[in-house]
Parts: structure tokens; C-alpha cells; sequence
């Protein structure tokens, strides 16, 4: 017990630069995907090509080795430019999260909106409502019912995935468990951490069943 009342301090110290991580991670990546999944859907080749290859590679390649691409490549590049362009270690994760999660918003989106049928579109139109208006007014509300149990489970990913910025000795929650592992000589500080994100996912599982239920009118 009294080990457990030393950890818990420490943890909960590591957990707060977990939150962090996790809550500008959704502040910056939600807007930039749904952004990026609007540029995915035009028309012009110039517009839609650059934005499906950033979405490839994003997806397509581990969120770890991103990390540590936009920590060590921009240090590098400023060095060859001799300009400041790198980034110091949190901001760097918060970067790296920002533009890796907005990617898989970005396809969560634009499925919800390509669900859409065009007859709404139409009506839309016939109302005299502008193509904006038509967006916030009508479709956005319903795209947001439609995403919900996608966007729940990359929210969810993004909590355990918060580990991955000790990469760049980011002090997040893990990474603290694991110097407590070292400093006792046990893996109790690991499973004590594993306590940390499963509350943390139950409570986002609960929020998120929550909002589908208040969502349901739109059925």
C-alpha cells in the first residue's frame, strides 16, 4: 500500500503531460481533418492528388517513426539551412500527433459526408441556402451523427498512443512507469499506469455512448 501511495504522486504527474498530448492533439487534428477531407473531395486534380498522398503516408507509415522524422529532420534541416526550424521535444509530439490523427479524421469525414444523399443538396439549394450555409447547417450536424463511433475509437487509440512520445524523452505516464519499474525492481508501477488509461478509456467510452444517445434524433 505504501508503495502504491508513492507511485500515485508520480504517475499522476506523467499523466497530466499524457492529457496534454491527448487533448491538443484533438484540438488541432479535428478542425485539420475536416479541413483535409473537404481538399480530398474537390474536383481539381492539383487540390485533391497532394492531399490523398499526405493522407497515404500518414496512414501508411508508423506514428513512431513520424515522430521521430519531425523531431530529428527539422533539427537537421535547420542546421543545413542554418535557420532555427526544429522543434523542441513536446511541441514536436503535439506536431507529429496533430498532422498523424488529422489524416485518419480526414477519411472518417469524408465518409460521413459522402454518405449524404445529394437530394439534400438540392433541397438546400431550392431554400436559397448558400453552399457554407447548406454545409453547417445541414450536413455537418448530420456527418457528426454518422462519425461518432468511428471518431470514438481513434480517440480512444489516441490515449494509448500518447505512450509513443517517449520516443524523444517526452516524461509522459509510461514513460515515468517505467523509470518507477527500474527504481523498484518491479513491474507493479507498469500495471498501476495500465490503471491510468483504462479509466481514462472507460470515461470516454461512457461520454461517447452518451453522445450517441443524444445524437439519435437524427435517425
Amino acid at each position: 500500500m505504501s508503495e502504491l501511495q508513492n507511485l500515485l504522486p508520480i504517475l499522476a504527474q506523467g499523466f497530466g503531460t499524457t492529457l496534454a498530448i491527448f487533448g491538443l492533439t484533438l484540438f488541432f487534428s479535428i478542425p485539420l481533418g475536416l479541413l483535409v477531407a473537404v481538399l480530398k473531395m474537390s474536383k481539381y486534380k492539383v487540390i485533391r492528388y497532394p492531399v490523398t498522398f499526405y493522407i497515404s503516408v500518414m496512414r501508411g507509415t508508423p506514428l513512431l517513426l513520424q515522430i521521430v522524422a519531425i523531431y530529428f529532420g527539422t533539427y537537421y534541416l535547420s542546421r543545413s539551412m542554418n535557420a532555427d526550424l526544429s522543434f523542441d521535444r513536446f511541441p514536436a509530439v503535439i506536431f507529429a500527433f496533430s498532422v498523424n490523427y488529422a489524416a485518419y479524421f480526414a477519411e472518417i469525414f469524408r465518409g460521413g459526408i459522402e454518405a449524404i444523399p445529394k437530394g439534400q443538396y438540392e433541397a438546400a439549394t431550392m431554400l436559397g441556402l448558400t453552399k457554407v450555409q447548406t454545409f453547417f447547417r445541414i450536413i455537418l450536424p448530420q456527418v457528426l451523427k454518422r462519425v461518432v463511433p468511428a471518431s470514438a475509437n481513434e480517440v480512444i487509440t489516441l490515449v494509448k498512443d500518447t505512450s509513443l512520445a517517449q520516443v524523444i524523452a517526452v516524461t509522459e505516464l509510461f514513460a515515468l512507469a517505467k523509470k518507477q519499474q527500474a527504481a523498484y525492481a518491479s513491474i507493479f508501477p507498469l500495471f498501476v499506469a495500465g490503471i491510468f488509461y483504462y479509466v481514462a478509456n472507460l470515461i470516454l467510452s461512457v461520454f461517447f455512448s452518451y453522445l450517441e444517445r443524444k445524437l439519435n434524433y437524427y435517425r
